[in-house]
């Protein structure tokens, strides 16, 4: 379907399919009430730069949030214009219906739109000091993976193991199961009709200034600062939706 023929019916057919497809108020990044002058927006962090030192300096957190991420965000506002058929709705929900984006900006979406859904999750379960992993998702986790030490060394591994860029992933499945695995670039877990609860950042950017090439040292490091609690509320949120 070419853009003009989108247009025509866009609005009409994608206010229904992306209808209460969008869970996680994570990903509230855009102007609402129809206000489209600044598109999808950065979101703001819950902490200094400097709050997660050790673990993840301040320098490559300004370069990383404030760079790349924000990078992400500019990509993906000109390559969606003003199509209202399109800025009125979430990343989250662009995302999952992916291929009812124009052919001739979905890969930019993929690109960058995941890029911001993926760093905006990112974000947001990281904490100072971290937190005790509890709740459902505790309970979960070991159900689907035998043990938490299990899950904890799945998921690591599969952060340490995925070749080139990308992230590691903990996520609630179209059943509602729990999966971990690795998907490239900033593809996103939305485009399988999965929500993302948890993941890891493995782009060299991520952690290059203050580990070079230990990613595994990153890893183990990140481990110390995951915000568990938010993430047991974004399982119990995927899992009620």
């Amino acid at each position: 379907m070419n853009r003009r023929n989108f247009l025509i019916t866009g609005s009409t057919a994608l206010a229904g399919i992306f209808l209460a497809t969008n869970p996680l108020r994570i990903y509230a990044d855009h102007h609402e009430h129809g206000d489209h002058t600044h598109g999808y927006e950065l979101p703001k962090l819950r902490y200094a730069y400097d709050a997660l030192e050790p673990h993840i300096d301040k320098r490559t957190m300004e370069i990383h949030y404030g760079k790349h991420h924000q990078g992400y965000v500019n990509k993906l506002n000109a390559a969606v214009g003003d199509d209202h058929a399109l800025v009125d709705h979430s990343i989250e929900d662009l995302l999952r219906n992916i291929e009812k984006v124009p052919r001739k900006i979905r890969q930019a979406v993929i690109n960058s739109g995941g890029g911001h859904a993926n760093h905006t999750l990112f974000w947001s379960t990281m904490i100072p000091s971290g937190r005790e992993l509890k709740g459902k998702v505790a309970e979960a986790m070991q159900s689907s993976f035998g043990s938490l030490d299990a899950a904890k060394e799945k998921f690591a591994s599969t952060a340490k193991t995925h070749f080139g860029s990308g992230w590691a992933w903990l996520v609630v499945d179209e059943k509602k199961k729990l999966q971990i695995y690795a998907t490239k670039n900033q593809d996103s877990p939305l485009m399988q009709g999965h929500t993302p609860i948890l993941g890891l950042d493995v782009w060299e950017h991520a952690y290059y200034l203050k580990y070079q090439n230990r990613r595994g040292d990153y890893i183990d490091a990140w481990s110390n600062i995951v915000n568990w609690t938010q993430v047991n509320l974004n399982y119990v949120t995927a899992t009620k939706a």
